[in-house]
């Protein structure tokens, strides 16, 4: 299938790699299903959530594990079940991004993150039931890291 993106131009991918959010992301209920690309150069650490439904929606995310070793999101059981999994380990994490200029102004939201089973490539935007994290750190605070760019 091809697909016109916000960030990458037309790509192809296929209907298995698209991941399900049964009740899509805060703020856009109606957006269940995404690709996550990989922008070039980033190592995998900063990707984007490109809606397959609307192609001017997508949302830069960075994985949480680049930018903090030990981060450490726990879900609800009810969340777990939901993603059919026993243990939050068992999921793969992603936090979005709010990218600004200067680039060392730009917040990801460590309190809400996209937690994704990869053997059923279903997905959910949670909230973590810790004061650990907030919804904008600067990513100033993470130190300069060249790995890690908005």
């Amino acid at each position: 299938m091809k697909l016109q993106t916000k960030y990458f131009g037309e790509i192809d991918y296929e209907r298995g790699d698209v991941l399900t959010f049964p009740t899509g992301l805060f703020g856009f209920e109606e957006e269940r299903e995404f690709l996550l690309l990989p922008f070039e150069g980033s190592a995998e650490t900063m990707l984007c959530f490109q809606s397959t439904q609307t192609p001017a929606l997508a949302f830069v995310s960075m994985n949480p594990f680049a930018l903090l070793p030990d981060y450490e999101p726990a879900l609800q059981n009810h969340e777990l079940e939901e993603l059919e999994v026993k243990e939050s380990t068992e999921l793969a994490f992603y936090v979005l991004c709010v990218v600004k200029n200067p680039v060392a102004d730009s917040t990801v939201n460590l309190k809400c993150p996209v937690a994704i089973n990869p053997d059923t490539r279903v997905a959910r935007q949670v909230i973590l039931d810790t004061d650990r994290y907030e919804m904008r750190h600067p990513l100033a605070e993470f130190g300069e890291k060249e790995e890690v760019r908005c």
